[in-house]
């Protein structure tokens, strides 16, 4: 699920189109890009981030949202004005790639963590692994949006930079390490020892542990730091998580990902029935067939020059699609199907693990070693499918069955690992903290 560079040129030209409509009207203005198309952690379909600097005595949203119209940049049912959001910004999708864009004015704060994101990056190699990975497994459980409770991309990222920090073991942040056991330690911290009653995360200076009851006391009468409390390194005093009041639900999905991950690389595991047919991180992780069919489209219009002509009709699996939920305010949302998806015929399977690197972990004699495959959508090789438990979140919980094809257990390459028993079975993963909090995530 990695951004191909036929898909950065696809959505420039999409910034492009924008652009040259708000240099219409404003010559001076200032557009710029943030969020996760900025950083290069968005998925196929995440949506892009614009923020407009200039001087206006009141927010010209609904002069642009008339001027978008009038050019037909977007489609004109998906042009909205939220002027009454915390941050007042025009959402819309765009009328030929139907990738959704988000405009907002004179908002430094994007930009400015965006910015951050990037040293982070460069500091731990790992983590747009990582996180790709994180916000794939949390968008298909419908768990990616702050608006219906779930953890944004900012927060699962400073959550993922705190795993990182606070790591006990120092190999975890070198570049050949086994990114499918940081995988499994990043669900087992947040999904079964990390205290949320008690416990805020700061990355600031170095990264630590808070007490809750520490940050109340600077607090007004009446408030409290929210269930997922995490200090805005840019902005103290400021909850990052204060609006994902699920996660609790998003920890019910840690634990159970590190239940399944954990059988899966268990000494026991080749033993499963469906070992053979079955990937690692396909076991988490699926692909909808409509959003395979729509990256094929994507490197058919921008990638002919660098890439071959792809196949529309790769391997699939037999099941019945379970597609993402849409809403407008989603950033990560599957797209619609529209007239030009039909350049290739859609199917009504899942297309689990299509990364464009996989790897498959197997255990000889106590040891973990990964070995690297390449995976490309008009790979000739067809897969073999096999069934298993997959959650989706709803008001009850988490339930839900899917059959998964080939996927594998995170992008790395060539590194081998070493799974001691204690990082999958009943051992507690110890931070480094103040020893005032010690007791903190027990």
């Amino acid at each position: 699920m990695s951004p191909r560079p036929e898909e950065e040129k696809m959505r420039m030209e999409v910034v492009n189109r924008i652009e040259s409509v708000i240099k219409e009207l404003w010559p001076s203005a200032d557009v710029q890009i943030f969020g996760s198309f900025k950083t290069g952690l968005y998925l196929p379909t995440s949506d892009i981030d614009l923020v407009v600097f200039g001087k206006w005595e009141n927010l010209p949203l609904w002069t642009l949202e008339e001027a978008l119209r009038k050019h037909k940049v977007a489609d004109e049912d998906s042009v909205k004005v939220l002027d009454k959001a915390t941050v007042p910004i025009i959402k819309l999708t765009d009328s030929f790639t139907e990738v959704k864009v988000d405009i907002s004015f004179n908002v430094q704060n994007g930009v400015r963590a965006a910015d951050l994101i990037k040293d982070f990056t460069k500091k731990y190699p790992v983590l747009p692994y990582l996180v790709l990975v994180l916000k794939q497994f949390l968008l298909q459980r419908d768990l990616n949006e702050v608006f219906t409770g779930g953890i944004g991309s900012y927060s699962l990222f400073l959550m993922a930079v705190s795993f990182l920090q606070l790591h006990p073991r120092e190999d975890a942040c070198i570049p050949n390490t086994n990114y499918g056991v940081l995988l499994i330690e990043f669900f087992e911290l947040y999904g079964r020892h990390f205290n949320y009653l008690k416990t805020g995360i700061r990355i600031k200076d170095g990264g630590s542990y808070v007490a809750k009851d520490e940050v109340q006391k600077n607090m007004l009468d009446g408030y409290r730091p929210s269930m997922l409390y995490i200090e805005d390194p840019l902005q103290p005093g400021n909850d990052v998580g204060r609006s994902s009041y699920g996660a609790m639900q998003v920890k019910q999905a840690f634990d159970y990902a590190y239940v399944v991950l954990s059988h899966a690389v268990s000494p026991i595991a080749k033993y499963y029935p469906n070992n053979e047919t079955e990937s690692i991180l396909g076991r988490i992780i699926r692909v909808t067939d409509e959003v395979a069919t729509y990256r094929d489209w994507i490197s058919k219009q921008w990638g002919l020059q660098n890439r071959p002509e792809p196949s529309c009709n790769g391997p699939v699996s037999s099941s019945s699609a379970t597609q993402s939920s849409s809403s407008d305010v989603d950033s990560d949302a599957t797209p619609c199907k529209t007239p030009k998806q039909l350049l290739c015929r859609p199917s009504t399977g899942n297309r689990v693990g299509s990364q464009d690197v996989s790897l498959e972990s197997s255990q000889t004699g106590g040891k973990m070693q990964s070995t690297q495959t390449t995976n490309t959508p008009n790979s000739t090789n067809k897969s073999q499918h096999g069934s298993t438990r997959l959650f989706r979140s709803s008001s009850k919980g988490f339930q839900g069955t899917t059959q998964t094809s080939h996927g594998s257990l995170m992008t790395n390459k060539q590194h081998q690992g070493k799974s001691n028993n204690q990082y999958y079975h009943g051992k507690k993963r110890k931070h480094k903290r103040d020893a005032p909090l010690s007791d903190l995530c027990r």
